[in-house]
This record gives structure tokens, C-alpha cells and sequence, in this order.
């Protein structure tokens, strides 16, 4: 269940793992780093102050589409999250920002994704998981090509990912992203990418050049710096990973335990 502080900044924590932070007094706030960084494609993903067309994949408390809404007001998006107990609590004790454009969608992503119209979306941001695992059937090549197919030319796909060494989710994602999509960026604190410990990574798609300069740098001046890897160095990285089918699709690594647990 959340808790609520007296700024109004709930915390939403399913089976002990944060999920969710949302702030209600100040809705661009991002707690999460993860969140953050996702922040920053979507600052970057047109001019600044531009409305965009958002597809969010997994909706949690709904804290980026409340980061669009706030930050790019007249924005559209829609929500989709298959916990449908999960959306009536953050209903009833998170409202939405009055005359924001969020539609709420309780449904399987990727069912859902496949119903979407082409060309519909600016953005598509993914952050789904099942407990602390991404669902093995939002891994796949198909699942890309749905989003690319979904997306607008030139629009922007980011996902929330998790995973530790010798990466071998990561690098397989970054293979099934890059068989669709012609450039790629990762995001993720140093330590991480060393393979010191697990945790969350941000995979950047798109058909367009990404602005991977400014991604960097805004990445750097967060509290938990992070680093953007991508053209020779991302290719290293990806190695010999082959793209993710549907037939050899398996969740995300499950994380060590106290990996995303909170106290």
C-alpha cells in the first residue's frame, strides 16, 4: 500500500519493491533515477514545450504521463497497465491532473499494443514488469517491430530495463531493438554497465539520429550520474547477442535479493 508524507508524495511499493513515486504538489519531480532518465528521452524526444503523442507500457501510479502532462501540457497519452486492482488504488487515492489528456487502459501490453493504430504515437515508453521480471513476451523482435509499427517516423522508443553481469538479457534487447530500429543509446550508472551490481538501464530506440550529447550530459549532472553508451561502444557491448524471438523469449534475470527493496 502507499504512504503519503505531508508534501502529498506518495511512494508505491508492490511486494516490498518501490514501483512507484509520484508527487501531487509537484508532478515534474522525478524520484527514481530510472524515471529520471526516461525523463530526459522524453524532454529530448522534440522541442521542448511541444505536445506529444505518449503510449506508456506499463502505468504503475502514472508518474511520467504526469511528467508530460506537466511539462508538455496538452499532450496525449495513453496508459496501460494489466493490474487492474493496481489502477483503481492509484484512481481513487492519486487523481489524475485535472484536464489532462490520460487516457487509463487496463489491459496486456502487448495485447493491447497490437490494437493500437500505426503511426500514433511520438513516444512509447516501456516499464513493465511482472513483479521484478520484464514478461518474456515484451522481449521479442515481433514486439519490436509492433512498436516501430506504432510509433511516428522519427519517434522514440525507451524502456526501463533490469539487469546484472555478464548481461545477457541486456545485450540480447539491445540485439532485438537494433534488428528494427537504426540507432540505439543505452543509459545506466557506471557501476552498473562494470558489471559491479544489478540494476535498471534505460534502452533508447529510434529511426532518427538520438541526441545522445545532451542525453549525456543531463545524465551526468543527475544525483546518481550515469553514462549513454552507443555507436562502436554499444556494439562491443551487444557482441555476439542475437535478436529475441518468440519462440526463445524468456523474462528478465531475477534480481538479487534486496536489489530494488526499500526499507
Amino acid at each position: 500500500m502507499p504512504d503519503v508524507d505531508r508534501r502529498r508524495a506518495w511512494l508505491l511499493t508492490v511486494d516490498g519493491a518501490p514501483q512507484s513515486y509520484v508527487d501531487l504538489d509537484e508532478p515534474a519531480h522525478l524520484e527514481f533515477e530510472y524515471a529520471r532518465r526516461l525523463g530526459h528521452v522524453l524532454d529530448r524526444a522534440t522541442p521542448e514545450g511541444r505536445a506529444l503523442d505518449v503510449l506508456h507500457l506499463g502505468g504503475g501510479a502514472c508518474t511520467l504521463a504526469r511528467y508530460v502532462a506537466a511539462t508538455r501540457p496538452g499532450s496525449r497519452q495513453h496508459v496501460v497497465d494489466a493490474d487492474r486492482a493496481l489502477l483503481d488504488l492509484v484512481a481513487e487515492h492519486l487523481p489524475l491532473p485535472e484536464g489532462a489528456d490520460i487516457s487509463v487502459h487496463s489491459a496486456d501490453a502487448r495485447t493491447w499494443l497490437a490494437g493500437a493504430p500505426d503511426r500514433s504515437a511520438d513516444v512509447l515508453v516501456a516499464d513493465v514488469f511482472g513483479g521484478s521480471r520484464v514478461p518474456a513476451h515484451l522481449t521479442t523482435e515481433a514486439y519490436a517491430r509492433e512498436a516501430d509499427r506504432v510509433l511516428r517516423p522519427g519517434g522514440t522508443y525507451a524502456a526501463n530495463l533490469a539487469d546484472g553481469a555478464p548481461f545477457a538479457f541486456l545485450r540480447s534487447q539491445l540485439a532485438t531493438f537494433g534488428a528494427v530500429f537504426a540507432h540505439l543509446a543505452l543509459i545506466a550508472e557506471p557501476g552498473v554497465l562494470r558489471g559491479r551490481r544489478f540494476g535498471n538501464a534505460v534502452l533508447v530506440a529510434s529511426h532518427r539520429e538520438l541526441d545522445v550529447a545532451e542525453l549525456a550530459r543531463r545524465t551526468a549532472c543527475d544525483a546518481f550520474p550515469a553514462r549513454v553508451e552507443h555507436g562502436d561502444g554499444l556494439r562491443r557491448f551487444i557482441g555476439d547477442a542475437r535478436p529475441v524471438t518468440d519462440a526463445d523469449a524468456v523474462p528478465s534475470p531475477e534480481p538479487p535479493g534486496g536489489s530494488f527493496s526499500v526499507g
